[in-house]
């Protein structure tokens, strides 16, 4: 078996000039509320930088796509996530066997595309799914379950299989 890759996190932001992080934390702000009133695909960049009263040249220097500003918009979300898989509680956290784990992870993702569908829509737009920390962090999870249940198994193949069927868009 070859070694454990490293558990890919949404890493933290860098340090940012004071500025940069109230244009930042007003983005995301007025990014979140449109996208709640009207859903993340019913609302364009140039309403959003409307809304958090910069220019729209500082929202695409920031985010450089609405897939990647809907994941900003989710990271909180996907942080608390994270950290329940790690560190939570049985059985979506450590100490239940590993296939009441994968019940579990797959009961909270049905949650939370429940809760978020539209803004999980735009934020896996296109490929950006794939090259998210979060499908990783994701994948990777599934993927060390799935061998601690059935080492025999191709637990990658059987990883991308079940969050393909987890995909906002199905």
């Amino acid at each position: 078996m070859s070694p454990l890759p490293e558990l890919p996190q949404i890493a933290p932001d860098p340090a940012e000039r004071a500025d940069a992080a109230r244009n930042r934390a007003r983005i995301l702000a007025a990014a979140e509320r449109l996208f709640g009133e009207r859903g993340a695909g019913c609302v364009s960049m140039d309403e959003i930088a409307e809304q958090a009263e910069v220019g729209k040249g500082t929202l695409f220097r920031r985010f450089g796509s609405r897939a990647a500003l809907a994941q900003a918009v989710l990271s909180e979300r996907e942080r608390a996530f994270q950290e329940s898989l790690i560190r939570g509680e049985p059985p979506l956290g450590p100490g239940a066997p590993p296939c009441e784990r994968l019940i579990a992870f797959g009961e909270a993702m049905l949650d939370v595309l429940e809760g978020h569908a539209q803004l999980l829509l735009a934020a896996e737009a296109g490929a950006a799914r794939f090259a998210s920390p979060p499908y990783a962090v994701h994948r990777l999870h599934l993927t060390l379950l799935l061998r601690e249940a059935d080492p025999a198994c191709d637990a990658d193949y059987l990883a991308e299989t079940l969050l393909g069927s987890l995909a906002a868009e199905l």
